[in-house]
């Protein structure tokens, strides 16, 4: 079983930067791959980023390509989503979620673990 807990949100004018962490607890994690998803109100759960068990491979969603970074730190079961030039479009309740399987899985069916989200706000 994986536990997760996100932090690191808050509110931060457009143009700033947040770093968001999940930490996990769990036996399995460091073979897990673990995605950010976001979901703002009164729509549905996007992808954001996911990053491979050994944190060689990552990839991103079109709208955060360039801005966001994700990383992980198995020592410290814990990955980050460290997001620059943030954009009033991009609040939302930020998840990060955990495949203890390690496949490679781009949509939320495909994670088997979730935490409970932290909440960023960008102001114009």
């Amino acid at each position: 079983q994986v536990q997760l807990v996100e932090s690191g949100g808050g509110l931060q004018q457009a143009g700033g930067s947040l770093r968001l962490s999940c930490a996990a607890s769990g036996r399995t994690f460091s073979r897990s791959t673990v995605g950010w998803f976001r979901q703002a109100p009164g729509k549905e759960r996007d992808f954001v980023a996911r990053i491979s068990w050994t944190g060689g491979t990552t990839s991103y969603a079109g709208f955060v390509k360039g801005r966001f970074t994700i990383s992980r730190d198995n020592a410290k079961n814990t990955v980050y989503l460290q997001m620059n030039n943030l954009k009033p479009d991009d609040t939302a309740v930020y998840y990060c979620a955990a495949d203890p399987q390690g496949t490679w899985p781009l949509g939320s069916r495909g994670y088997e673990y979730w935490g409970q989200g932290t909440q960023v706000t960008v102001s114009s």
